[in-house]
């Protein structure tokens, strides 16, 4: 499968909205929020005024997404320095395996490395799921040790 990596644009936010139920669906999520408001909480956090987020894409040429990345920047990392944290990164299955992630991955650290501050890159995997797990390690990437996450709903 050939696909392009890129930031997400506007037009991309009906691709967006339903890639992002797939993600809730792979988490276990039944309940899935309407789709209107998916594009509109889409586009608010992507591209609003104040923009909470930023996105990659991979695109497949046909209207479709095989993936996405989803990272927004930290202040302060270390000292008064900022990290690119990764969200979520997401590969449909018919392009898992095939390199998609590793590219996104690739264009993130490319993105995180070009700004100016930035000095380094966060990301988190659950420990229920291996395969994640797995891909990162493939990367060469380690497991980082003596970190607890704390979530509460708001």
């Amino acid at each position: 499968m050939t696909v392009t990596i890129r930031p997400a644009h506007r037009d991309d936010i009906p691709a967006l909205a339903d890639l992002i139920e797939e993600i809730e669906r792979f988490y276990g999520a039944t309940e899935i929020q309407p789709l209107a408001e998916r594009r509109a909480q889409t586009e608010a956090a992507l591209f609003g005024a104040a923009p909470l987020a930023h996105a990659l894409v991979a695109d497949s040429g046909d209207g479709d997404l095989a993936g996405m990345a989803a990272y927004a920047f930290l202040w302060p990392a270390t000292g008064t320095t900022h990290a690119l944290f990764l969200k979520e990164l997401y590969v449909r299955e018919p392009a898992r395996r095939g390199g998609v992630g590793a590219r996104l991955m690739a264009e993130l650290r490319a993105v995180a490395t070009a700004r100016a501050g930035c000095s380094r890159m966060e990301w988190m995997a659950d420990t229920s799921n291996p395969r994640a797990r797995r891909f990162y390690a493939s990367l060469g990437f380690e497991e980082v040790a003596g970190k607890v996450v704390y979530r509460i709903g708001a």
